[in-house]
């Protein structure tokens, strides 16, 4: 088997559609249906069934896919140690960041970086603490930048800023007048909580344990996958929610939100890489640049 023709399987294993694949690869159908035909030839197993027009995953070509990206994902690693070995920073920069971080505080410092280092591909992927976090174990990126705390065995954790939570409410909100608060007063309302995964979803429920409150005390009307869904719902409405300061300073200085008199713990910042993958030059060169060590 060839790295083309398991790009190609993956793409259409991705996809289900022929046709779809072709179109993402640059590819003739002919020449998708073929790669994957041969495939299936040279080992004697059929990957994906046809029903009609339609195509689906056979069994054996569900098993078939984390080996296929495993084996392309290797292979990456080889080009980028191939690259590194030539000289000067180059080639796939795979970034993965958390919202907030992707938002507010990593932008600037991409810039600076494709500045200095214009043969690498910056690629980034923004999702939550959690999913970037994966992302980094699993080889799916060589970096991730996230909020709060992250325990994974196998990442290198390197803290490179500091963050602080605010309390939030729109102005129909009780809370909005700047009266002190009491831990007992956030059972009394209703909250909007960013998703499972999140970092400031996690460190904001970790400081509820530290005031002797059990964050499945909290009346939680929705959760929502961003802090920009977040402050919309506490705009339009009377509930509560935790955000970075980052996040709700525009707003607050709007004021279309209004940050709450309630006293909330400050977070990091951190960079994260495995521990065990070989550290290219652009990934070195990114590592200084975000911790403050490059000349």
């Amino acid at each position: 088997m060839t790295l083309d023709q398991l790009r190609i399987f993956l793409e259409v294993a991705e996809r289900e559609h022929v046709t779809r694949a072709a179109e993402a690869l640059h590819l003739t159908q002919s020449a998708v249906s073929g790669a994957i035909s041969a495939l299936e030839a040279r080992h004697a197993v059929i990957l994906f069934n046809r029903v009609g027009r339609r195509i689906e995953l056979t069994e054996a070509g569900r098993l078939f896919v984390p080996e296929a990206r495993a084996v392309l994902e290797r292979a990456r690693s080889a080009e980028h140690l191939l690259a590194d070995l030539a000289g000067a920073a180059s080639g796939v920069l795979r970034v993965h960041a958390s919202q907030t971080v992707a938002s507010y505080w990593l932008p600037s410092r991409l810039v600076s970086y494709h500045e200095l280092y214009p043969r690498v591909d910056l690629r980034l992927t923004v999702g939550n603490t959690q999913s970037a976090a994966q992302a980094v174990l699993s080889g799916a990126a060589e970096l991730a930048v996230v909020e709060g705390t992250v325990a994974l065995a196998g990442l290198q954790r390197i803290r490179v800023a500091e963050d602080h939570l605010v309390l939030v409410v729109g102005k129909r909100h009780a809370w909005a007048d700047g009266r002190r608060l009491t831990p007992n007063e956030l059972l009394e309302t209703n909250w909007i909580m960013r998703e499972e995964g999140s970092g400031t979803r996690s460190a904001f429920e970790a400081h509820l344990r530290s005031l002797g409150l059990e964050p499945e005390s909290l009346s939680v009307v929705l959760e929502l996958p961003s802090n920009e869904a977040a402050i919309a719902a506490v705009e339009a409405g009377t509930a509560a929610t935790v955000l970075s300061s980052r996040a709700a300073a525009s707003h607050s200085h709007a004021g279309n939100l209004h940050i709450a008199d309630f006293p909330m713990p400050a977070r990091q910042f951190w960079v994260l890489h495995h521990a065990e993958r070989h550290v290219t030059r652009a990934l070195r060169a990114m590592l200084d640049l975000l911790t403050g060590k490059a000349g």
